[in-house]
């Protein structure tokens, strides 16, 4: 889907059509829609195609009036996923007259941010501003969904105290695997941003350079923030593993020993069930009660010696 956008008095606005100036956002584009972008704007069709590419790396790339960045950024998968979170890139287009976002997303989180108004001052004249605004909203969702990951991961821990099962375990991997994808698309961000610090692959005014050291600054936020969470996370999978095992044996163990109970009078009343001469309390009015309590008086006993040897 292809929407233009102008800013106007500080605000954007829709467009119907292209105007130089403007921001065309390509949301899970079709071919025709990228081939209509490319007419409008003269931006070559391969390098709007390229961010549509899942495995896609972070980098850029510039050919005469032309500019390719793409970037990694995250946004949350549906429950019945595999995994919670991942990572998708996000492609920003260059030339003289206008700014192109293209994403395989319907709706990619960042430029959802920006349309929303979380993104103050955006001008779509501005696109090296744009840009940097972009770069900074993104690093910002990786915080947002990194903090989003921790406290998945305290609602799995109090449920890990009492479980028995593997689910709560398999939930921590699913989380650990998302993190794995946001460190990699963290780092890859980090090492295209310097690169576009270093090289100074557009002109940059005192407070685009200001812009673009905070966004470093969040950037690494991010990564230390989402391989602490890892850590913690790898540590609480072997852990925990241990705490389900323990309660699984625990449980066991309650079990037999309700079992060695049950059996005591079951095997007390089967000696003397038996049909033969010469057994105890055999011609005895109380003999039914007499069993029943060596019965009782048996498996107490036991049950004494378990509680004292603190086997349960």
């Amino acid at each position: 889907m292809l929407t233009y956008y102008r800013s106007i008095g500080g605000k954007l606005t829709t467009l119907d059509e292209y105007v130089d100036g403007c921001w065309i956002n390509a949301a899970n584009p079709t071919p025709e829609e990228l081939a209509r972008v490319s007419a409008e704007t003269g931006l070559d069709l391969d390098y709007l195609s390229y961010p549509l590419d899942p495995d896609e790396r972070s980098r850029f790339e510039r050919d005469e009036d032309q500019l390719l960045i793409i970037m990694q950024t995250s946004y949350r998968l549906p429950d019945t996923s595999d995994i919670p979170y991942d990572t998708v890139p996000l492609g920003i287009l260059h030339n003289d007259h206008c700014i192109v976002t293209v994403c395989a997303l319907d709706e990619n989180p960042v430029i959802k941010d920006v349309l929303s108004g979380l993104v103050r001052r955006v001008s779509t004249v501005k696109k090296n501003r744009l840009t940097l605004q972009l770069f900074l909203r993104n690093s910002q969702r990786f915080l947002i969904d990194v903090r989003q990951i921790n406290k998945r991961v305290d609602a799995i821990e109090d449920k890990l105290e009492n479980s028995q099962q593997n689910k709560e375990i398999l939930d921590l991997l699913k989380l650990e695997k998302s993190l794995v994808y946001f460190l990699t698309g963290l780092k890859a961000n980090e090492s295209m941003m310097e690169r576009v610090k270093r090289d100074r692959i557009f002109e940059m005014y005192e407070e685009d350079s200001d812009l673009l050291d905070d966004v470093l600054i969040e950037n690494l936020q991010a990564i230390e923030m989402a391989t602490i969470a890892s850590n913690i996370l790898t540590s609480m999978a072997g852990a925990f593993a241990s705490v389900i095992s323990n309660n699984v044996n625990q449980v066991v163990k309650v079990l037999t020993v309700t079992t060695i109970l049950v059996a005591i009078p079951t095997l007390v009343s089967g000696f003397f069930g038996m049909n033969v001469e010469g057994l105890p309390f055999h011609d005895s009015p109380l003999g039914f009660w007499l069993v029943v309590g060596v019965a009782i008086a048996i498996a107490s006993i036991i049950g004494w010696l378990f509680y004292r040897l603190k086997i349960f």
